[in-house]
């Protein structure tokens, strides 16, 4: 495969279809860990759920780290629009009622649509 021939669209289309790809392994994978560390509980004898517990809770008890600060830690306060609502971006083309602001994770339905090679901005315009 040539990128150097490739137009700007082609290539991020390619780089929507390769994300996608790449979250699809992603969540593929965890799902596969999670069914054998799953197994590997049973196998013991014990239930997964004591097994998370108990990793939550060692997490939450564990000791703050003291010391310098590592380099381009932030030091300043958080902004405060952080949180704040930003009005929905994109709708779910078969119900409106479903929306996504374009920020954080894409939701299922976004990475389904970009997965059919489908531009996302075709979710902007089901707002009218």
């Amino acid at each position: 495969m040539d990128l150097g021939s490739m137009s700007n669209t082609d290539l991020r289309r390619l780089q929507t279809r390769i994300g996608v790809e790449l979250q699809r392994r992603n969540e593929s994978a965890k799902k596969n860990a999670l069914k054998r560390m799953k197994k590997i509980a049973e196998e013991e004898g014990i239930s997964f759920d004591d097994v998370i517990s108990e990793i939550a809770g060692s997490a939450a008890t564990k000791p703050q780290r003291r010391g310098r600060k590592a380099a381009g830690a932030r030091t300043t306060k958080v902004s405060a629009a952080k949180g704040s609502k930003v009005p929905p971006k994109y709708f779910h083309p078969e119900d409106p009622k479903i929306s996504w602001s374009g920020r954080g994770r894409k939701p299922q339905w976004v990475i389904d649509w970009l997965a059919q090679n489908k531009p996302i901005e075709e979710l902007e315009k089901k707002a009218s």
